[in-house]
C-alpha cells in the first residue's frame, strides 16, 4: 500500500519540465493579428507547455498565441496553446498560469525539445555534483574517505 504525505502533489505531466526564465509574448487567439501581445517571463517549460505570470485573468481553455525567446535560437519559437490552469499569486496582484501547447511547427517542437534536454543535462550534472559533495563531506566526517 502506498502512503503519501498530505502536501505531496501528483505529477501528471507527460514531459519533464525545467526551470527557466525566458521572455514570453502572448495574446489571445481570438484577438486577431493586429493586437499587440503581452510580455512575461517563464517560470518553467516542458515539451508539453509553459508556466508564466500575467497581470490579467485569462479564462481556462482560452487559446493563446505564444512567442518564446529561447536564448540559444535567433528566432522566437511560436505556438498555439490553451490555458490549462490559472491561479492568483500570493501577492494577489498577478496570476500564474500553465499553458499547454496545442499546435506548433515540427521545427519549433524540435527546438523546445533541444532546449529542455540541454537544461535537463545541466541540471542532472549539477545534482550529481551536489550529491558527490554531500557524500565526500559525510565520508570526511565519518573518517571513511
Amino acid at each position: 500500500m502506498e502512503v503519501r504525505e498530505v502536501n505531496e502533489t501528483v505529477e501528471r505531466r507527460r514531459a519533464p519540465r525545467v526551470k527557466t526564465h525566458i521572455p514570453v509574448r502572448f495574446r489571445k487567439l481570438r484577438d486577431g493579428a493586429g493586437i499587440a501581445g503581452t510580455s512575461s517571463i517563464s517560470k518553467n517549460l516542458s515539451q508539453g507547455g509553459i508556466r508564466f505570470r500575467t497581470g490579467e485573468f485569462i479564462s481556462m481553455a482560452c487559446r493563446l498565441i505564444l512567442e518564446l525567446d529561447i536564448p540559444m535560437f535567433t528566432k522566437p519559437v511560436k505556438a498555439i496553446s490553451k490555458v490549462a490552469w490559472i491561479r492568483k499569486t500570493d501577492s494577489g496582484n498577478d496570476y500564474e498560469m500553465g499553458s499547454q501547447f496545442l499546435e506548433m511547427s515540427k521545427k519549433d517542437k524540435e527546438l523546445i525539445s533541444e532546449y529542455v534536454n540541454s537544461l535537463n543535462l545541466y541540471n542532472d550534472s549539477e545534482a550529481a555534483s551536489a550529491q558527490i559533495k554531500i557524500v565526500t563531506k559525510t565520508e570526511e566526517a565519518l573518517g571513511t574517505e
